[in-house]
């Protein structure tokens, strides 16, 4: 009986060893589980505190307020000199650039010789037609010398009418051959003067496309010459503004890239073009430079500060006469259609239509469909991307 209790007793230890040696198996695999979900739990965690991609969006974004302006009398326009009198020097005839005597900036006076084309075929050709012409005047002289000779023989009633009528058709048709000779000869003449390009008047070279030694073409441009003394500055007026232009007198129009004391220009004159710009809606306006320093040269920068007349001086009601404006860049087009992002009242971009008016430097006025002080999105292009 005590045998018996005994080997009992040592079943029970040895099970309880092995559920102890299982536990300590199981325990660290029950570690790596819980501390897995309590990983997931804090991922999750933060996907819930990490915003969307859209609240990312809408924090990336920097806004401006639209601003008002009162200056509704005036009007800064960009344009650009040009030379009243400016000739582009293309040859009629194809050749070889033989020679060119002048260089882009080099002084010229009318009928200078700026360029020479390769003419000796036309040389040779002018030197057969006046060959021609020798031999033709030779036959028309031996022509009417036969006619004198025949005609008094038929006054003495040797020959016969027939015979003198024969004389006379030879010398017409020697004295027609004569003038066709000649007038072939003088054509040739011409168009060998064709193969000298001359200066159309005195001036400056302003550029050379063509260099010696390659080939001119009828109306390809050899050089360009311009008259630095009749200068004028192009400026394209919105047609919405054009119906106030004022004439100013003290008007002065600036050349940014200028000295201070050549930066400023009186015009000497501005005329207004009759015709619109159906792409652009633009009026070009001109004005005519008077005594120009040598600094100012076709192709320079200028800015025009125009005076507009007031909303009183047009008849009308002064009131509410403020302009808005916002950045070019806050201003997105598609197709016809204009449109910035607003902030509202709950910090979401919305998209407006808008009128747009004329630009100003880095500025777009908005003519409808904003209000002063609106917060707008600065760079619309890449919030609308970013969506």
């Amino acid at each position: 009986m005590m045998n018996a209790d005994q080997t009992l007793m040592n079943s029970v230890v040895r099970v309880q060893r092995k559920t102890s040696w299982l536990g300590m198996a199981v325990m660290p695999l029950m570690l790596t589980a819980a501390l897995a979900s309590a990983g997931a739990g804090r991922d999750a965690l933060a996907d819930e505190a990490k915003p969307s991609s859209a609240q990312q969006n809408q924090k990336t974004y920097t806004t401006v307020p639209v601003r008002s302006s009162s200056e509704g009398n005036r009007l800064t326009v960009d344009g650009v000199v040009e030379a009243v009198k400016t000739a582009e020097i293309a040859p009629q005839v194809a050749g070889l650039v033989q020679q060119i005597m002048v260089q882009a900036g080099d002084p010229i006076k009318q009928g200078q010789v700026l360029a020479r084309i390769d003419a000796r075929a036309v040389q040779q050709e002018l030197a057969a037609s006046r060959a021609n012409i020798e031999a033709v005047k030779a036959n028309l002289l031996l022509a009417e010398k036969d006619y004198e000779r025949q005609k008094a023989l038929f006054d003495k009633n040797y020959i016969s009418q027939a015979q003198l009528d024969r004389a006379a058709a030879v010398l017409k048709s020697t004295t027609a051959q004569a003038q066709a000779q000649i007038a072939q000869a003088s054509a040739v003449q011409t168009q060998s003067s064709f193969y000298t390009l001359n200066a159309p008047f005195d001036g400056y070279v302003a550029a050379m496309p063509s260099a010696p030694g390659q080939m001119a073409m009828p109306g390809k441009p050899v050089m360009t010459v311009y008259d630095p003394r009749q200068l004028r500055v192009i400026v394209n007026v919105p047609q919405a503004r054009l119906a106030m232009l004022k004439n100013d007198p003290e008007l002065k129009i600036e050349f940014p890239s200028l000295p201070g004391a050549e930066r400023f220009l009186k015009p000497k004159a501005m005329t207004v073009l009759p015709v619109s710009d159906a792409t652009s809606h633009t009026v070009q306006v001109r004005f005519d430079l008077s005594n120009a320093p040598k600094a100012i040269v076709p192709g320079l920068f200028a800015r025009v500060n125009l005076e507009l007349m007031t909303k009183t001086e047009q008849g009308a009601q002064p009131a509410n006469s403020a302009r808005l404006f916002v950045p070019r860049t806050a201003v997105m087009r598609r197709a016809e259609v204009f449109a910035v992002y607003v902030v509202n009242a709950q910090g979401k971009a919305v998209l407006r239509q808008v009128k747009p008016g004329p630009m100003q430097g880095t500025e777009q006025e908005i003519l409808s469909g904003l209000s002063a002080g609106e917060a707008v999105v600065r760079d619309a292009l890449s919030l609308f991307a970013a969506q």
